[in-house]
């Protein structure tokens, strides 16, 4: 039981997350008579929150380091243009468009980065720079007018689905297929790690509820997919998200960068005692940024089919919200991906439902900052009781 309470203790705020996320999505499910949870809306929620938590993603590494990026949205919306440019008026091919307009995301991204870490000009102030920089370059280049559209094989990253290769009717075979070897291999994962924690003699969960752990994650997995599959099988972006999410997972949980990551933001001197070049490393978490913000950009521009002077509009503030409800700290060195994920979930999860019981933006809005501002009032009481 004392290995238990400390295990609870120690990630309270990431499965008090979780557990809210499953409050609000049976609260909004029953509110909304069922609508919540049809095929057709978890494939639109998926598809309508899918910038957000790329852009979550690269928020968490920023916010970890101490610092903070404002400019997110207007990076997307000024890459978006540049790509209508390319793919729309230039007829380039929509790969090396791609390619060039991540590029461009990196290379604003070190802009941003180099007066942050090299200089020493607070992130506050340069990416508000950026923030009104960036979204006027917007106006400039698309001329306050929008352009479309897109060549079809380009707004397949947001818009369209895996083919079925077993010739599934009514029913998507091959996304049921991927579901059960995703839960497979993510309970071989879970197994491992568990014997490695006793091996070395880490706390871990009692028996009993370690395999309660994987018959969730077996179940809803494999529900998930099954529910998509009723539909239409599983979208291009939920791939790309998967493939993002699972790889900086493994980066800050796994390698060198991501301890230094945590260092930086833990405590600056004691990181650059150790060794870490901490420059380098603010740097890079800003680079990072720039070529996320440039994917989430295209990612929108994909599923709108058009380069729109308003677009990446609060985008910042959703992925900043996103990743302190997810249990990010405001003073640095704590975060995870996962749970800026939840976070970004939850908003959606939020955004969704209020929208289909019909409530306006603005009560919308007032609702996302009081959940905003329980989170981190959450986080700070928790850190002064510790």
């Amino acid at each position: 039981m004392n290995t238990l309470n400390k295990l609870l203790k120690n990630n309270m705020r990431q499965y008090s997350m979780i557990i809210a996320l499953l409050l609000i999505v049976i609260l909004f499910q029953i509110l909304t008579n069922g609508t919540l949870l049809k095929p057709l809306n978890i494939t639109n929620l998926i598809l309508q929150n899918s910038y957000i938590l790329v852009l979550a993603v690269g928020m968490v590494l920023v916010i970890i380091t101490g610092h903070i990026d404002l400019s997110v949205g207007s990076i997307a919306a000024f890459v978006g243009a540049i790509s209508a440019i390319f793919m729309v008026n230039m007829q380039m091919n929509p790969v090396l468009a791609v390619i060039i307009c991540l590029s461009i995301g990196a290379l604003i991204g070190a802009w941003q980065g180099f007066w942050v870490a090299y200089v020493g000009i607070p992130a506050f102030i340069v990416t508000l720079a950026g923030m009104l920089l960036f979204r006027g370059l917007t106006l400039v280049v698309l001329k306050g007018q929008s352009i479309a559209p897109y060549p079809e094989s380009f707004q397949k990253i947001s818009n369209g689905f895996l083919p079925d290769l077993f010739g599934g009717d009514s029913l998507h075979i091959f996304s049921i297929v991927i579901g059960l070897f995703i839960s497979l291999i993510l309970i071989a994962m879970e197994i491992r790690t568990r014997n490695n924690q006793v091996k070395y003699q880490f706390d871990v969960l009692p028996k009993g509820l370690f395999f309660a752990k994987l018959i969730a994650i077996f179940v809803v997995i494999n529900l998930f997919t099954y529910v998509l599959a009723t539909y239409r099988g599983i979208p291009n972006i939920l791939i790309i998200l998967f493939v993002i999410i699972a790889a900086y997972t493994f980066i800050m949980k796994k390698t060198i960068i991501g301890r230094h990551i945590y260092a930086v933001g833990g405590n600056l001197k004691a990181a650059s005692l150790s060794g870490v070049k901490t420059k380098q490393v603010t740097f890079g978490v800003f680079v990072n940024m720039g070529v996320l913000s440039a994917l989430s950009g295209l990612i929108f521009a994909a599923r709108l089919n058009a380069a729109t002077p308003r677009a990446g509009n609060l985008f910042e503030l959703d992925a900043i919200a996103a990743v302190f409800i997810g249990g990010a700290s405001a003073y640095g060195g704590v975060g995870t991906v996962i749970g800026a994920v939840v976070g970004g979930l939850v908003m959606g999860v939020m955004n969704n439902g209020m929208s289909i019981l019909g409530l306006g933006i603005d009560w919308q809005q007032a609702i996302k900052g009081l959940v905003l501002l329980a989170a981190v009032a959450f986080d700070i009481i928790n850190k002064k009781k510790s």
